[in-house]
């Protein structure tokens, strides 16, 4: 589908170049001489290259739709990781590279959503939280204030995280996957 050059907005992903892009930030300018245009902030879903690019309103663009499918987490297999489609019951195997430092959030059977493009897998957006067990906590220091003072606490996944001194080892909490911090008690 071809959009105008100003028509780029973030989050949109378009062909540039020879590759897919995401627009991470757009900025209409309009200058007092010469016409207006999009400065657009680009990164190639490929291999992550930035790029700042001016769109002006009468170039046009392709502008590309990604698939999103549900997959379910099965297993990981030495560097690679084994999802499964949740329709077709196709099974998919993706590096553990391209998931990155967030895999260690991957739990059995947990469902993900992987944005596909010409069935190649582009992307993979994990749960926002995920709730896991406190295999190792710090003991409370008697005398210290309530006011924002966070101990370590290492997690079941190997992870570590600051929570508040109430929380103690054998809890399960509540973490945020795309800050990796602690959100709350689990119920």
């Amino acid at each position: 589908m071809k959009i105008n050059g100003n028509q780029i907005t973030p989050g949109m992903v378009i062909e540039h170049q020879g590759g897919l892009w995401a627009a991470v930030k757009t900025n209409a300018v309009k200058p007092g001489k010469g016409g207006a245009f999009n400065q657009v902030e680009l990164k190639n879903l490929i291999d992550g290259r930035k790029l700042n690019e001016r769109f002006r309103a009468d170039e046009t663009v392709e502008r590309v739709r990604l698939e999103q499918k549900d997959f379910q987490f099965l297993y990981a297999e030495g560097d690679d990781l084994v999802f499964m489609d949740t329709t077709t019951y196709e099974q998919i195997t993706l590096a553990t590279d391209f998931v990155g430092e967030r895999s260690a959030f991957l739990q059995d059977g947990m469902t993900v959503t992987v944005e596909m493009h010409e069935d190649r897998p582009i992307g993979i957006k994990l749960p926002d939280q995920v709730t896991l067990e406190i295999v190792e906590a710090d003991p409370v220091v008697k005398g210290q204030t309530a006011a924002s003072s966070y101990k370590p606490a290492k997690l079941e996944n190997g992870l570590r995280v600051m929570v508040p001194p109430f929380i103690a080892s054998g809890e399960r909490i509540i973490v945020d996957t795309n800050e990796v911090t602690y959100l709350r008690r689990a119920d």
